[in-house]
Protein backbone atom coordinates (compact mmCIF):
# COMPACT_ATOMS: atom_id res chain seq x y z
CA UNK A 1 0.00 0.00 0.00
CA UNK A 2 1.64 3.69 -0.68
CA UNK A 3 2.10 5.30 2.71
CA UNK A 4 -0.22 7.91 3.70
CA UNK A 5 1.20 11.60 2.56
CA UNK A 6 0.89 13.93 5.49
CA UNK A 7 0.75 17.85 4.24
CA UNK A 8 3.12 19.79 5.42
CA UNK A 9 2.08 23.39 7.07
CA UNK A 10 4.58 26.40 6.49
CA UNK A 11 3.31 28.11 9.38
CA UNK A 12 1.32 27.20 12.39
CA UNK A 13 -1.98 28.94 11.60
CA UNK A 14 -1.16 26.76 8.06
CA UNK A 15 -1.21 24.30 10.47
CA UNK A 16 -4.45 25.02 12.05
CA UNK A 17 -6.40 25.74 8.73
CA UNK A 18 -5.92 22.48 6.90
CA UNK A 19 -5.75 20.56 10.06
CA UNK A 20 -7.45 21.61 12.97
CA UNK A 21 -10.97 22.98 11.09
CA UNK A 22 -13.17 21.01 12.49
CA UNK A 23 -12.07 21.07 16.28
CA UNK A 24 -11.14 24.56 16.36
CA UNK A 25 -15.06 25.32 14.58
CA UNK A 26 -16.19 23.07 17.44
CA UNK A 27 -14.47 25.25 20.15
CA UNK A 28 -15.21 28.71 18.68
CA UNK A 29 -19.09 27.98 18.36
CA UNK A 30 -18.99 26.72 22.16
CA UNK A 31 -17.49 30.44 22.64
CA UNK A 32 -19.87 31.67 20.95
CA UNK A 33 -22.74 30.08 22.62
CA UNK A 34 -21.52 30.70 26.44
CA UNK A 35 -20.72 34.31 25.03
CA UNK A 36 -24.27 34.62 23.93
CA UNK A 37 -25.66 33.60 27.20
CA UNK A 38 -24.99 30.04 29.14
CA UNK A 39 -27.20 28.68 31.39
CA UNK A 40 -27.20 29.73 35.32
CA UNK A 41 -28.61 26.63 37.94
CA UNK A 42 -29.52 27.47 41.13
CA UNK A 43 -32.40 29.83 42.24
CA UNK A 44 -33.30 33.59 40.81
CA UNK A 45 -33.45 35.85 44.08
CA UNK A 46 -37.33 36.04 44.96
CA UNK A 47 -37.63 38.84 47.91
CA UNK A 48 -39.20 36.54 50.69
CA UNK A 49 -42.38 37.48 52.07
CA UNK A 50 -42.83 39.00 55.52
CA UNK A 51 -45.79 40.15 58.12
CA UNK A 52 -46.64 43.90 57.34
CA UNK A 53 -49.36 45.97 59.79
CA UNK A 54 -51.68 48.16 57.84
CA UNK A 55 -51.18 51.27 60.36
CA UNK A 56 -49.50 51.49 63.47
CA UNK A 57 -50.91 50.48 66.69
CA UNK A 58 -49.39 53.74 68.88
CA UNK A 59 -50.78 56.18 66.53
CA UNK A 60 -54.34 56.01 67.37
CA UNK A 61 -56.29 58.97 69.12
CA UNK A 62 -52.95 60.69 68.86
CA UNK A 63 -52.59 64.43 67.10
CA UNK A 64 -48.97 65.11 67.09
CA UNK A 65 -48.85 69.11 67.63
CA UNK A 66 -46.68 71.05 65.13
CA UNK A 67 -45.23 68.02 62.94
CA UNK A 68 -42.25 67.65 61.03
CA UNK A 69 -42.99 67.27 56.93
CA UNK A 70 -40.52 65.23 55.99
CA UNK A 71 -36.93 64.41 57.92
CA UNK A 72 -34.25 66.22 55.94
CA UNK A 73 -32.48 63.34 54.37
CA UNK A 74 -29.12 63.03 56.62
CA UNK A 75 -29.35 66.33 58.23
CA UNK A 76 -32.38 65.10 60.33
CA UNK A 77 -31.12 66.42 64.11
CA UNK A 78 -31.65 70.10 61.86
CA UNK A 79 -35.05 69.65 63.14
CA UNK A 80 -34.14 70.32 66.91
CA UNK A 81 -32.49 73.70 65.98
CA UNK A 82 -29.63 73.78 67.97
CA UNK A 83 -26.62 74.78 66.25
CA UNK A 84 -24.18 73.02 69.06
CA UNK A 85 -26.07 69.55 67.88
CA UNK A 86 -25.72 70.47 64.22
CA UNK A 87 -21.49 71.19 64.42
CA UNK A 88 -21.04 68.44 66.50
CA UNK A 89 -23.61 65.43 64.29
CA UNK A 90 -21.32 67.30 61.13
CA UNK A 91 -18.12 65.94 62.60
CA UNK A 92 -19.37 61.98 62.87
CA UNK A 93 -18.62 61.83 58.94
CA UNK A 94 -15.28 63.12 59.30
CA UNK A 95 -13.91 61.61 62.26
CA UNK A 96 -15.84 58.22 63.77
CA UNK A 97 -13.86 55.35 63.32
CA UNK A 98 -16.57 53.05 63.45
CA UNK A 99 -18.13 54.70 60.37
CA UNK A 100 -14.82 54.62 59.13
CA UNK A 101 -14.16 50.63 59.48
CA UNK A 102 -17.93 50.22 57.93
CA UNK A 103 -16.71 52.88 54.65
CA UNK A 104 -13.59 50.05 54.19
CA UNK A 105 -15.47 46.91 54.76
CA UNK A 106 -17.52 48.20 51.90
CA UNK A 107 -14.46 49.28 49.75
CA UNK A 108 -13.47 45.31 50.18
CA UNK A 109 -16.83 44.19 49.15
CA UNK A 110 -16.42 46.12 46.13
CA UNK A 111 -13.17 45.24 45.36
CA UNK A 112 -15.05 41.58 45.41
CA UNK A 113 -17.33 41.96 43.15
CA UNK A 114 -14.94 43.65 40.32
CA UNK A 115 -12.22 40.70 41.35
CA UNK A 116 -15.46 38.22 40.82
CA UNK A 117 -16.37 39.77 37.29
CA UNK A 118 -12.82 39.45 36.35
CA UNK A 119 -13.02 35.90 36.40
CA UNK A 120 -15.25 35.97 33.04
CA UNK A 121 -12.81 36.86 30.49
CA UNK A 122 -9.63 35.32 29.43
CA UNK A 123 -6.45 35.66 30.65
CA UNK A 124 -3.59 36.49 28.89
CA UNK A 125 -0.09 36.20 29.06
CA UNK A 126 3.67 35.94 28.19
CA UNK A 127 6.59 33.90 28.61
CA UNK A 128 9.96 34.42 27.93
CA UNK A 129 12.85 31.87 28.99
CA UNK A 130 15.88 31.33 27.65
CA UNK A 131 17.88 27.70 28.26
CA UNK A 132 21.46 26.48 27.42
CA UNK A 133 21.96 22.68 27.77
CA UNK A 134 24.89 20.41 27.35
CA UNK A 135 25.17 16.89 26.64
CA UNK A 136 28.66 14.89 26.87
CA UNK A 137 29.48 12.22 24.14
CA UNK A 138 28.25 9.59 26.05
CA UNK A 139 24.96 10.94 26.60
CA UNK A 140 25.00 12.61 23.06
CA UNK A 141 24.97 9.43 21.02
CA UNK A 142 27.24 7.37 18.51
CA UNK A 143 29.13 10.77 17.51
CA UNK A 144 31.60 10.91 19.87
CA UNK A 145 31.04 14.30 20.42
CA UNK A 146 28.84 16.32 23.05
CA UNK A 147 25.89 18.50 21.62
CA UNK A 148 25.52 21.72 23.40
CA UNK A 149 22.40 23.72 22.65
CA UNK A 150 20.74 26.93 23.35
CA UNK A 151 17.07 26.99 23.91
CA UNK A 152 15.27 30.19 23.76
CA UNK A 153 11.20 29.80 23.90
CA UNK A 154 8.79 33.36 23.82
CA UNK A 155 5.14 32.32 23.83
CA UNK A 156 1.95 34.34 24.43
CA UNK A 157 -0.33 31.98 26.40
CA UNK A 158 -4.48 32.07 26.86
CA UNK A 159 -7.01 30.58 29.08
CA UNK A 160 -10.73 31.11 29.11
CA UNK A 161 -12.45 29.30 32.19
CA UNK A 162 -16.24 29.39 30.32
CA UNK A 163 -19.04 29.98 32.60
CA UNK A 164 -21.43 27.74 30.73
CA UNK A 165 -23.62 26.81 34.00
CA UNK A 166 -23.20 29.86 35.80
CA UNK A 167 -20.80 29.37 38.31
CA UNK A 168 -19.22 32.92 37.85
CA UNK A 169 -22.31 34.92 37.25
CA UNK A 170 -23.64 33.32 40.58
CA UNK A 171 -20.35 34.69 42.51
CA UNK A 172 -20.35 38.01 40.76
CA UNK A 173 -24.48 38.50 41.97
CA UNK A 174 -23.52 36.98 45.20
CA UNK A 175 -20.47 39.46 45.73
CA UNK A 176 -22.92 42.25 44.17
CA UNK A 177 -25.73 42.05 47.25
CA UNK A 178 -23.30 41.13 49.45
CA UNK A 179 -21.81 44.56 48.31
CA UNK A 180 -25.33 46.50 48.27
CA UNK A 181 -25.56 45.25 51.73
CA UNK A 182 -22.35 46.58 52.90
CA UNK A 183 -23.77 50.02 51.49
CA UNK A 184 -26.31 49.81 54.04
CA UNK A 185 -24.20 48.37 56.34
CA UNK A 186 -22.15 51.95 55.74
CA UNK A 187 -25.58 53.93 56.06
CA UNK A 188 -26.56 52.08 59.33
CA UNK A 189 -23.52 53.09 61.23
CA UNK A 190 -23.98 56.64 60.24
CA UNK A 191 -27.18 56.76 61.63
CA UNK A 192 -26.52 55.04 64.58
CA UNK A 193 -23.42 56.93 65.73
CA UNK A 194 -25.71 59.73 64.76
CA UNK A 195 -28.16 59.34 67.00
CA UNK A 196 -25.88 57.98 69.97
CA UNK A 197 -24.13 61.36 69.98
CA UNK A 198 -27.75 62.77 69.68
CA UNK A 199 -29.32 60.77 72.88
CA UNK A 200 -25.68 61.76 74.26
CA UNK A 201 -26.11 65.34 73.63
CA UNK A 202 -29.67 65.64 75.39
CA UNK A 203 -28.70 63.51 78.41
CA UNK A 204 -25.64 65.90 78.59
CA UNK A 205 -28.38 68.76 78.00
CA UNK A 206 -30.78 67.24 80.82
CA UNK A 207 -27.84 67.08 83.57
CA UNK A 208 -27.17 70.73 82.64
CA UNK A 209 -31.08 71.39 83.06
CA UNK A 210 -30.94 69.73 86.72
CA UNK A 211 -27.59 70.99 88.11
CA UNK A 212 -29.28 74.31 87.32
CA UNK A 213 -32.31 73.20 89.25
CA UNK A 214 -30.59 72.22 91.79
CA UNK A 215 -28.63 74.85 92.42
CA UNK A 216 -31.67 77.26 92.22
CA UNK A 217 -33.58 74.85 94.96
CA UNK A 218 -30.09 75.33 97.15
CA UNK A 219 -30.17 78.74 97.01
CA UNK A 220 -33.84 78.60 98.08
CA UNK A 221 -33.69 75.99 100.73
CA UNK A 222 -30.79 78.39 102.43
CA UNK A 223 -33.20 81.27 103.00
CA UNK A 224 -35.16 78.33 104.91
CA UNK A 225 -31.96 77.51 106.96
CA UNK A 226 -31.53 81.47 107.79
CA UNK A 227 -34.77 81.66 109.00
CA UNK A 228 -34.36 78.78 111.40
CA UNK A 229 -30.84 80.16 112.61
CA UNK A 230 -32.67 83.74 112.90
CA UNK A 231 -35.39 82.09 115.15
CA UNK A 232 -33.20 80.02 117.17
CA UNK A 233 -31.03 82.72 118.24
CA UNK A 234 -34.45 84.35 119.52
CA UNK A 235 -34.96 81.21 121.50
CA UNK A 236 -38.19 80.42 120.21
CA UNK A 237 -36.99 76.59 117.90
CA UNK A 238 -34.30 73.88 118.74
CA UNK A 239 -31.05 73.48 117.56
CA UNK A 240 -32.96 70.41 115.55
CA UNK A 241 -35.02 72.61 112.97
CA UNK A 242 -31.46 74.51 112.39
CA UNK A 243 -29.86 71.42 111.59
CA UNK A 244 -32.01 69.98 109.33
CA UNK A 245 -31.97 73.08 107.64
CA UNK A 246 -28.57 73.00 107.04
CA UNK A 247 -28.28 69.61 106.33
CA UNK A 248 -31.25 69.85 103.70
CA UNK A 249 -28.74 72.25 102.17
CA UNK A 250 -25.93 70.54 102.11
CA UNK A 251 -27.58 67.73 100.44
CA UNK A 252 -29.04 69.62 97.65
CA UNK A 253 -26.04 70.82 96.77
CA UNK A 254 -24.18 67.43 97.15
CA UNK A 255 -26.34 66.21 94.50
CA UNK A 256 -25.45 69.18 92.02
CA UNK A 257 -22.38 68.67 92.46
CA UNK A 258 -22.78 65.01 91.54
CA UNK A 259 -24.58 66.11 88.93
CA UNK A 260 -21.21 66.32 87.00
CA UNK A 261 -19.90 63.46 86.98
CA UNK A 262 -22.98 62.06 84.50
CA UNK A 263 -22.42 65.41 82.57
CA UNK A 264 -18.37 64.69 81.96
CA UNK A 265 -19.31 60.93 81.17
CA UNK A 266 -21.84 62.35 78.42
CA UNK A 267 -19.38 65.02 77.12
CA UNK A 268 -16.80 62.36 77.07
CA UNK A 269 -19.05 59.93 74.97
CA UNK A 270 -19.60 62.97 72.15
CA UNK A 271 -15.90 63.74 71.89
CA UNK A 272 -15.12 59.58 70.71
CA UNK A 273 -18.41 59.62 68.56
CA UNK A 274 -16.65 62.40 66.69
CA UNK A 275 -13.31 60.86 66.60
CA UNK A 276 -11.58 63.16 69.03
CA UNK A 277 -9.84 62.22 72.83
CA UNK A 278 -12.04 63.63 75.57
CA UNK A 279 -9.54 66.09 76.14
CA UNK A 280 -9.82 68.11 73.08
CA UNK A 281 -13.72 68.58 73.28
CA UNK A 282 -15.17 70.97 75.92
CA UNK A 283 -19.25 71.98 75.27
CA UNK A 284 -20.55 75.22 77.57
CA UNK A 285 -23.48 74.32 79.84
CA UNK A 286 -26.94 74.93 78.81
CA UNK A 287 -30.44 73.48 79.73
CA UNK A 288 -32.85 71.83 77.58
CA UNK A 289 -35.10 73.42 75.31
CA UNK A 290 -39.27 72.64 76.25
CA UNK A 291 -40.11 72.24 72.62
CA UNK A 292 -39.78 68.58 71.25
CA UNK A 293 -40.32 68.09 67.99
CA UNK A 294 -41.90 64.72 66.63
CA UNK A 295 -42.26 63.38 63.28
CA UNK A 296 -44.92 61.75 62.23
CA UNK A 297 -44.58 58.06 60.41
CA UNK A 298 -44.88 57.06 56.90
CA UNK A 299 -47.00 53.83 56.14
CA UNK A 300 -45.31 50.88 57.66
CA UNK A 301 -44.77 49.51 54.27
CA UNK A 302 -42.44 51.84 53.64
CA UNK A 303 -40.83 51.10 56.58
CA UNK A 304 -38.42 48.22 54.54
CA UNK A 305 -37.51 50.59 52.37
CA UNK A 306 -36.61 53.60 54.62
CA UNK A 307 -34.36 51.77 57.44
CA UNK A 308 -30.64 50.46 56.40
CA UNK A 309 -30.14 47.82 58.57
CA UNK A 310 -33.73 46.20 57.01
CA UNK A 311 -31.96 46.70 53.62
CA UNK A 312 -28.89 45.31 54.43
CA UNK A 313 -30.69 41.79 55.74
CA UNK A 314 -32.14 42.07 52.59
CA UNK A 315 -29.52 42.15 50.16
CA UNK A 316 -27.97 39.68 52.06
CA UNK A 317 -30.46 37.07 51.27
CA UNK A 318 -29.50 37.15 47.64
CA UNK A 319 -26.05 37.02 48.65
CA UNK A 320 -26.83 33.35 50.62
CA UNK A 321 -29.54 32.56 47.14
CA UNK A 322 -26.97 33.21 44.51
CA UNK A 323 -24.13 30.90 46.44
CA UNK A 324 -26.62 27.98 46.38
CA UNK A 325 -26.39 28.48 42.45
CA UNK A 326 -22.21 28.73 42.64
CA UNK A 327 -21.80 25.13 44.74
CA UNK A 328 -25.09 23.24 42.44
CA UNK A 329 -22.70 24.37 39.68
CA UNK A 330 -19.92 22.11 41.09
CA UNK A 331 -22.68 18.87 40.18
CA UNK A 332 -21.38 19.88 36.29
CA UNK A 333 -18.27 19.79 34.37
CA UNK A 334 -15.61 22.75 34.43
CA UNK A 335 -14.84 23.81 30.81
CA UNK A 336 -12.17 25.88 29.96
CA UNK A 337 -10.32 26.49 26.27
CA UNK A 338 -6.46 27.02 26.49
CA UNK A 339 -3.64 27.62 24.42
CA UNK A 340 -0.30 29.45 23.03
CA UNK A 341 1.23 30.98 20.09
CA UNK A 342 5.29 31.61 19.92
CA UNK A 343 8.36 31.03 19.18
CA UNK A 344 11.57 28.24 19.95
CA UNK A 345 15.21 28.88 18.59
CA UNK A 346 18.32 29.53 19.41
CA UNK A 347 18.17 33.31 18.92
CA UNK A 348 17.94 35.97 21.73
CA UNK A 349 14.18 36.38 19.63
CA UNK A 350 13.42 33.57 17.58
CA UNK A 351 11.25 35.12 15.99
CA UNK A 352 10.08 33.77 12.50
CA UNK A 353 7.70 31.34 10.46
CA UNK A 354 10.35 28.31 10.88
CA UNK A 355 10.73 28.64 14.56
CA UNK A 356 6.39 28.57 15.11
CA UNK A 357 4.92 26.58 17.52
CA UNK A 358 1.12 27.00 19.10
CA UNK A 359 -1.55 24.92 20.10
CA UNK A 360 -5.17 25.41 21.60
CA UNK A 361 -7.65 23.15 22.62
CA UNK A 362 -10.57 22.71 25.63
CA UNK A 363 -10.53 20.79 28.55
CA UNK A 364 -13.84 19.41 30.30
CA UNK A 365 -13.44 18.22 34.16
CA UNK A 366 -15.91 16.35 36.20
CA UNK A 367 -15.57 15.04 39.70
CA UNK A 368 -17.19 11.51 39.77
CA UNK A 369 -16.74 10.71 43.65
CA UNK A 370 -15.90 13.13 46.60
CA UNK A 371 -18.06 11.51 49.12
CA UNK A 372 -21.15 13.59 49.49
CA UNK A 373 -19.02 17.06 49.43
CA UNK A 374 -21.12 18.56 46.77
CA UNK A 375 -24.40 17.39 48.20
CA UNK A 376 -22.97 18.83 51.75
CA UNK A 377 -21.90 22.30 50.24
CA UNK A 378 -25.38 22.25 48.25
CA UNK A 379 -27.08 21.91 51.81
CA UNK A 380 -25.20 23.91 53.87
CA UNK A 381 -26.07 27.06 51.29
CA UNK A 382 -29.15 26.37 52.08
CA UNK A 383 -29.40 26.48 54.86
CA UNK A 384 -27.79 29.55 55.55
CA UNK A 385 -30.29 30.95 53.16
CA UNK A 386 -33.11 30.33 55.39
CA UNK A 387 -31.08 31.16 58.05
CA UNK A 388 -30.64 34.87 56.32
CA UNK A 389 -34.51 34.68 55.78
CA UNK A 390 -35.30 34.40 59.28
CA UNK A 391 -32.86 37.22 60.46
CA UNK A 392 -34.77 39.44 57.82
CA UNK A 393 -38.35 38.64 58.98
CA UNK A 394 -36.83 39.23 62.89
CA UNK A 395 -35.61 42.48 61.50
CA UNK A 396 -38.31 43.67 60.04
CA UNK A 397 -40.38 42.89 63.39
CA UNK A 398 -37.80 44.70 65.56
CA UNK A 399 -38.03 47.66 63.41
CA UNK A 400 -41.92 47.37 63.94
CA UNK A 401 -41.77 46.91 67.95
CA UNK A 402 -39.18 50.05 67.73
CA UNK A 403 -41.30 52.63 65.73
CA UNK A 404 -44.05 51.50 68.11
CA UNK A 405 -42.14 52.30 71.31
CA UNK A 406 -41.19 55.63 70.12
CA UNK A 407 -44.38 56.22 69.20
CA UNK A 408 -46.06 55.29 72.56
CA UNK A 409 -43.16 56.95 74.55
CA UNK A 410 -43.86 60.39 73.16
CA UNK A 411 -47.47 60.20 73.08
CA UNK A 412 -47.38 59.08 76.69
CA UNK A 413 -44.64 61.42 77.94
CA UNK A 414 -46.55 63.96 76.07
CA UNK A 415 -49.57 63.22 78.22
CA UNK A 416 -47.47 63.22 81.60
CA UNK A 417 -45.12 66.02 81.20
CA UNK A 418 -47.79 68.82 81.93
CA UNK A 419 -49.30 67.18 84.69
CA UNK A 420 -45.61 66.86 86.40
CA UNK A 421 -45.53 70.70 85.37
CA UNK A 422 -48.68 70.79 87.88
CA UNK A 423 -47.03 68.94 89.96
CA UNK A 424 -44.03 71.45 90.54
CA UNK A 425 -46.19 74.45 90.52
CA UNK A 426 -48.31 73.68 93.79
CA UNK A 427 -45.05 71.69 95.50
CA UNK A 428 -43.74 75.38 95.26
CA UNK A 429 -46.95 76.88 96.25
CA UNK A 430 -46.21 74.37 99.34
CA UNK A 431 -43.08 75.45 100.15
CA UNK A 432 -44.01 78.92 100.42
CA UNK A 433 -47.09 78.52 102.55
CA UNK A 434 -45.48 76.05 104.98
CA UNK A 435 -42.71 78.61 104.94
CA UNK A 436 -44.64 81.40 106.39
CA UNK A 437 -46.90 79.28 108.33
CA UNK A 438 -43.51 78.39 110.32
CA UNK A 439 -42.27 81.82 110.76
CA UNK A 440 -45.70 82.41 111.87
CA UNK A 441 -45.15 79.86 114.67
CA UNK A 442 -48.34 77.90 113.52
CA UNK A 443 -46.33 74.80 111.85
CA UNK A 444 -43.38 72.96 112.83
CA UNK A 445 -39.96 72.91 110.34
CA UNK A 446 -40.08 68.97 109.83
CA UNK A 447 -43.47 70.03 107.71
CA UNK A 448 -41.07 72.83 105.71
CA UNK A 449 -38.37 69.81 104.89
CA UNK A 450 -41.28 67.83 104.03
CA UNK A 451 -42.40 69.99 101.00
CA UNK A 452 -39.27 70.91 100.00
CA UNK A 453 -38.27 67.36 99.71
CA UNK A 454 -41.74 67.22 97.49
CA UNK A 455 -40.34 69.54 95.34
CA UNK A 456 -36.78 68.66 94.79
CA UNK A 457 -38.44 65.23 93.86
CA UNK A 458 -41.37 66.86 91.71
CA UNK A 459 -38.66 69.26 89.97
CA UNK A 460 -36.25 66.31 89.67
CA UNK A 461 -39.07 64.55 87.37
CA UNK A 462 -40.06 67.03 85.49
CA UNK A 463 -36.55 67.29 83.65
CA UNK A 464 -36.57 63.59 83.56
CA UNK A 465 -39.82 64.03 81.50
CA UNK A 466 -38.26 66.04 79.40
CA UNK A 467 -34.96 64.00 78.77
CA UNK A 468 -37.36 61.12 78.25
CA UNK A 469 -39.16 63.06 75.47
CA UNK A 470 -35.89 63.84 73.64
CA UNK A 471 -34.54 60.78 73.84
CA UNK A 472 -37.76 59.27 72.66
CA UNK A 473 -37.63 61.25 69.83
CA UNK A 474 -34.06 60.53 68.60
CA UNK A 475 -34.72 57.17 68.80
CA UNK A 476 -38.01 57.34 66.77
CA UNK A 477 -36.11 59.08 64.39
CA UNK A 478 -33.59 56.28 64.30
CA UNK A 479 -36.31 53.55 63.89
CA UNK A 480 -37.97 55.25 60.82
CA UNK A 481 -34.39 55.21 59.09
CA UNK A 482 -33.43 58.87 59.68
CA UNK A 483 -34.60 59.98 56.57
CA UNK A 484 -32.81 57.33 54.38
CA UNK A 485 -34.40 55.63 51.26
CA UNK A 486 -32.79 52.05 49.79
CA UNK A 487 -32.57 54.00 46.60
CA UNK A 488 -29.22 55.41 47.85
CA UNK A 489 -27.97 51.91 47.57
CA UNK A 490 -25.49 51.51 44.56
CA UNK A 491 -26.74 48.73 41.59
CA UNK A 492 -24.64 46.27 39.93
CA UNK A 493 -23.34 49.14 36.97
CA UNK A 494 -22.44 51.31 39.71
CA UNK A 495 -20.33 48.87 41.65
CA UNK A 496 -18.65 47.29 38.94
CA UNK A 497 -17.40 50.70 37.42
CA UNK A 498 -16.88 52.52 40.95
CA UNK A 499 -14.34 54.27 41.56
CA UNK A 500 -10.97 53.04 42.57
CA UNK A 501 -9.56 53.96 46.22
CA UNK A 502 -6.16 52.20 46.09
CA UNK A 503 -2.92 53.75 44.92
CA UNK A 504 -1.02 51.17 43.30
CA UNK A 505 2.61 52.89 43.15
CA UNK A 506 2.57 53.20 46.44
CA UNK A 507 1.23 49.91 47.28
CA UNK A 508 4.55 48.48 45.56
CA UNK A 509 6.45 51.19 47.12
CA UNK A 510 4.93 50.15 50.17
CA UNK A 511 3.89 53.46 51.35
CA UNK A 512 0.11 52.32 52.60
CA UNK A 513 -0.83 55.29 54.77
CA UNK A 514 -2.63 54.50 57.91
CA UNK A 515 -6.24 57.06 56.87
CA UNK A 516 -8.33 55.47 54.83
CA UNK A 517 -7.63 57.09 51.17
CA UNK A 518 -10.48 58.96 49.63
CA UNK A 519 -11.31 57.56 46.12
CA UNK A 520 -9.34 58.81 43.59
Amino acid sequence: MPAIETPRASSVADLIKRGGEGGIRVILILIATVGVGGCEVGPDYIPPWTTVPIRYKELKGWKIVQPIDELDRGAWWSMYHDKVLDDLERQVDVSNQNLAAAEAAFRQAVALVQEARAALFPVFGETYSGFRSHQGPAVAGGSGRGITRTTVTLETTGSWDLDVWGRIRRTIESNAANAQASAADVANARLSAQAQLAIAYFNMRAADSLQHILNKLAKEFRRAQTITENEYKQGTVSAYDVDIATAQVRSTEAQAVGVGVQRAQFEHAIAILIGVPPAELSIPPTGLRREVPAVPPDLPSRLLERRPDIAATERSIETESALIGVAAAAYFPDISVSGFFGWVGSKAFPISVANEVGQIGGTATEVLFNGGLRRAEVEASEATYYQAVATYRQTVLTAFQQVEDGLSSLRILAHEAPLQDDAVRYSRKAVAVTVNEYQGGTMSFTAVVTAEQTLLANEETAVSILQNRFVASVNLVEALGGGWDMSELPNYEQLRHWRSCVDIVGAIRGKVDTELPPCL
